[in-house]
């Protein structure tokens, strides 16, 4: 699969919740994570390949989790800031602010409920990833300056790959 890139609106759309577990989610999330696996990313959300729907999948520190709805229920009031890139954004990357902690719950495809809280990496990647669900992007998360810079590079980076 494709991975989409900004600034496709895909990407800006709010993702839609997920009816039924079926065959047919079950064979997307296969082609999400072997897209992901592909990009050498540690995480991926459905809006980036182009669907508009609330699922990601996670692959960080040897932890690997498929979520379907996810929502995020909780973050820690410390932060850490962190160096961040994005599959949709490539070739760049920024300091980010974001929490140290983040619990997220969702459904496996099993049908399952589960809650995940992580710390570290896991925690910046369900937040990164809940982001994008909600048609956000880590360069929103940077000031008006920082984000102008980051756009501008990226811009140029994709000239000189045309």
């Amino acid at each position: 699969m494709e991975i989409c890139t900004y600034p496709d609106p895909v990407l800006r759309r709010k993702a839609e919740p997920v009816g039924k577990v079926d065959e047919g989610l079950r064979k997307l999330c296969e082609r999400m994570v072997e897209t992901m696996i592909r990009a050498d990313g540690v995480g991926l959300a459905a809006p980036q390949i182009g669907v508009s729907k609330r699922i990601i999948v996670l692959d960080v520190d040897g932890e690997f989790h498929i979520l379907i709805n996810p929502e995020l229920v909780s973050t820690s009031p410390e932060t850490e800031e962190f160096t961040e890139g994005c599959l949709s954004v490539p070739g760049v990357s920024a300091t980010v602010k974001r929490s140290a902690e983040a619990t997220v719950e969702g459904t496996t495809l099993d049908g399952s409920k589960v809650r995940i809280t992580g710390k570290g990496l896991l925690a910046r990647a369900i937040q990164h990833e809940i982001d994008h669900l909600e048609g956000r992007l880590f360069i929103d998360r940077l000031s008006p300056a920082r984000r102008e810079s980051i756009r501008k590079e990226y811009e140029r980076n994709r000239r000189e790959k045309k």
